[in-house]
């Protein structure tokens, strides 16, 4: 018999036809938007998946077993990623990897959290590579999920520190995606700015529908009537590159204190505009260590073009530590890989990282980094690039937890 099955494969569909069962051993559903306004971030990620997966196979496997990618498009969309997450445990995944979208890792973490409930023995493991809802890893914890981004509040908590010591920063405008994400980030600077420096004015506070504005002039306008000196937004894909892109061609002058400025396209959209003027907050970025890593220069070999830049160092701390979680429980049952991922620790090129095990957030190093000319390492073909204003250590970004943590019996 013939089984047909349906992969997202680079930028389109393909049918692939196999014989019998699956040829891998354990599946991996992939739900990301793969099409619409967050396609280029989506696609982006799939492929750094798919490059550490391939080299776990290489490397003989978990535990003698092969690994194989499912992926699913979901359109940043709940609703639908729920649709796709059924289709995947109906194709037998047992891990999901998810990160575009904190409304729909709190979908799934819901589900994934009832599916295992009512199948013990058949439980799925969700393994969250960059939904940074503080919820996530606080009230909605749960052990299932396990996140390897820093939150919000963290990336929150390392700007404001660069923030507060920079005296020029006076009125500052928020704009942020209207959903869970982008409310924790305007909650998050709201509050640390009052903390660290009262004096600053928030001018502006507003929120716009997700990956859904072709325009952003109207909202360069209102910054530039509210006089703003600075802009903090945790946009991120297309809605990150066009508000730049709108600020530039408007003649903006800012500071453009962001989450995703490295997005897929931005440094192009922005352009010498960007020089001294865009920063991020980010676990990496490609001058944060002194040569690049042999996987980042091996990804950029297999994917060349700007599009494919190397963004997701997050995904290899990932890989390499559910590896490794699998190696030390000499199984690939996601209850005995969950058990021995927390409070994991490992050694990076960049520093060390933890998984914590009371909330299963990980602790990694955080780099602030401005764009800039003269360094060694350009972004997309542009001559500019990432350098670093601060780091924070992976320990110092922890932040208090109200997680209560349920485990399997």
């Amino acid at each position: 018999m013939i089984a047909c099955t349906r992969r997202i494969l680079a930028l389109g569909f393909t049918i692939a036809c196999v014989a019998g069962p699956a040829a891998a051993d354990i599946k991996i559903a992939f739900i990301d938007p793969l099409s619409g306004g967050g396609a280029a971030t989506g696609i982006l990620a799939q492929k750094t998946h798919q490059f550490y997966i391939d080299a776990i196979n290489a490397a003989g496997g978990l535990n003698g077993e092969k690994l194989e990618l499912l992926s699913y498009d979901n359109k940043v969309n709940p609703q639908e990623s729920l649709i796709q997450l059924k289709r995947a445990l109906d194709e037998g995944a047992r891990y999901v990897v998810q990160g575009n979208g904190s409304s729909v890792a709190l979908a799934i973490t819901d589900a994934v959290q009832k599916y295992n409930e009512r199948n013990p023995g058949k439980e799925v493991l969700f393994l969250n590579y960059a939904a940074i809802d503080p919820a996530l890893t606080n009230e909605k914890c749960t052990f299932w999920h396990f996140r390897f981004d820093a939150d919000a509040d963290m990336k929150m908590a390392a700007l404001t520190d660069v923030i507060a010591r920079d005296k020029k920063v006076q009125r500052v405008y928020l704009i942020n995606q209207d959903y869970s994400f982008g409310k924790a980030v305007a909650a998050a600077a709201n509050k640390m700015l009052a903390e660290s420096r009262p004096d600053i004015k928030i001018v502006g506070d507003e929120l716009h529908p997700l990956q859904k504005v072709n325009d952003f002039s109207p909202y360069v306008a209102k910054i530039k009537a509210a006089g703003a000196d600075t802009v903090i937004t945790g946009n991120w894909s297309n809605d990150m590159v066009l508000l730049i892109k709108a600020g530039k061609d408007a003649g903006l002058k800012v500071t453009w204190e962001t989450y995703y400025g490295g997005s897929p396209g931005a440094v192009t959209a922005i352009g010498e505009a960007g020089v001294d003027t865009l920063k991020q907050v980010s676990e990496w970025h490609r001058n944060a260590a002194p040569e690049l890593d042999a996987t980042v220069a091996a990804f950029s070999k297999r994917y060349p073009g700007k599009e494919n830049e190397y963004a997701y160092w997050r995904a290899k701390t990932m890989w390499d530590m559910f590896a490794a979680a699998a190696k030390k429980a000499q199984s690939n049952d996601p209850v005995k890989v969950a058990r021995a991922m927390e409070g994991m620790k490992m050694t990076t090129s960049l520093g060390d990282v933890e998984m914590r095990a009371d909330n299963h957030q990980l602790l990694q190093p955080l780099f602030v980094s401005t764009l800039a000319r003269n360094v060694k390492y350009d972004s997309e073909g542009s001559g500019l690039g990432w350098k670093t204003d601060a780091k924070v250590e992976g320990k110092a970004t922890a932040l208090p937890t109200t997680c209560k943590m349920e485990r399997p019996k």
